[in-house]
This record gives structure tokens, C-alpha cells and sequence, in this order.
């Protein structure tokens, strides 16, 4: 099985590269479009700010060919901010796969701190997207933008409110929290994507 993780400018990639291979995967760390295209599973990790990586993915046409995409494609963390609509984070349009905008944290007492920084449990889940034994389960998270509940939902997580914690729309799925720091629930959940 062939795996490409999207090259751009975001942080935290080799983390990714890393887990897959634990996994037993050697992923093709690449922007070619060719290689993108044929590959079974597409990987759109990172970390980074909206508007500048936004930026960027148009400058080299990966917004369109991410778009394009037919195989199955994980967003993780930015990410699956940048498959939505909207960002408030430099209020940039992103890529329109999940119709749905991503809003900033805005706490509502003191000890309500952002960004939402560590490990939190997942609800909800879809059991088409998640293997079922991870309902309940903990995972990492680092992040001070959310995408609100929606009809792609496919996990929730609270802080301040209930969030999506994963959105799924025909073969584009997206995580909120880093699956490749959450441990052996995170390492279960890439093996349930692998099989998909």
C-alpha cells in the first residue's frame, strides 16, 4: 500500500511520517501531483496558522489537487481546519470540502484556558470512521481554533462546548487531535484508517 503525506509548509509532518511507520508503512513525503493522485491513502497532517498555509497551498495548486483527491484522505489537526469552509483564524476561505466554518476558542471562565492543550476523550464516535472499543478514549489535542458540531460530525469532544473532534464527508476524513501523540488509542485509530 502506498502512502503520500501532503509536503507544505506546516510543522509537525515527520511526527506523522514516524507513526506510519511504526505502523509498518514507508510514506512517500511529496507535492507532486502524480504521486498524490496514484497513491491509496492521501495524509494532509500539520500544524501551522490558516491564512499563511492557505496561501501557500494555492501558490503551488495543492488546494485544487487536495480538492480533487478520489482515495481515501485524512486531515489531521490543521489539516482538517483547512477541509472546511472558513477560518476565523486570519479570516481566509480554506478549501470548501466541509461546509462548515472554523471559530476560535472564546473562553467563558478563567480557568478556561487557550489553546486547548492536552488530553481529552472522544464521544460520539462513528464506527465507520473509528474502531468502536475508542468511544470514551483519550487523545492529544493542541489547538485554539474548533470546528462546531455539523452533519459531518464523526466524533465530539467538550471543552468550553462541545466540538468536532472528526469530520467525515464521502472519502475525506479529519481529526481535530493529534492521532500520532495519543498513544495506542491514536495507533489504533491509523490502523482503522489504513483498512479502509
Amino acid at each position: 500500500m502506498q502512502v503520500a503525506i501532503v509536503k507544505y509548509n506546516a510543522g509537525n509532518i515527520y511526527s506523522v511520517e514516524c507513526a506510519l511507520r511504526r505502523a509498518g508503512v514507508t510514506p512517500i513525503l511529496t507535492d507532486d501531483k502524480e504521486i498524490l493522485m496514484s497513491a491509496d491513502k492521501v495524509i494532509f497532517p500539520g500544524v501551522g496558522e490558516a491564512a499563511t498555509t492557505m496561501a501557500y497551498l494555492r501558490e503551488h495548486s495543492l488546494d485544487c489537487l487536495i480538492r480533487d483527491l478520489k482515495q481515501p484522505v485524512l486531515g489531521i489537526c490543521i489539516g482538517m481546519q483547512l477541509m472546511c469552509r472558513h477560518s476565523e483564524e486570519g479570516n481566509v476561505d480554506c478549501l470548501g470540502i466541509f461546509d462548515v466554518d472554523v471559530r476560535r476558542f472564546r473562553p467563558e471562565t478563567h480557568e478556561q484556558k487557550v489553546p486547548h492543550m492536552g488530553w481529552n476523550t472522544l464521544n460520539e464516535v462513528d464506527t465507520h470512521m473509528f474502531p468502536a472499543e475508542v468511544e470514551g478514549k483519550y487523545v492529544y489535542f493542541v489547538h485554539s481554533y474548533y470546528v462546531p458540531v455539523s452533519p459531518y460530525t464523526t466524533a465530539t469532544t467538550d471543552y468550553i462546548h462541545p466540538f468536532s473532534a472528526a469530520l467525515r464527508r464521502d472519502n475525506f476524513y479529519a481529526i481535530q487531535f493529534h492521532m500520532e501523540k495519543s498513544g495506542v488509542v491514536g495507533e489504533s485509530i491509523l490502523h482503522h484508517f489504513l483498512s479502509l
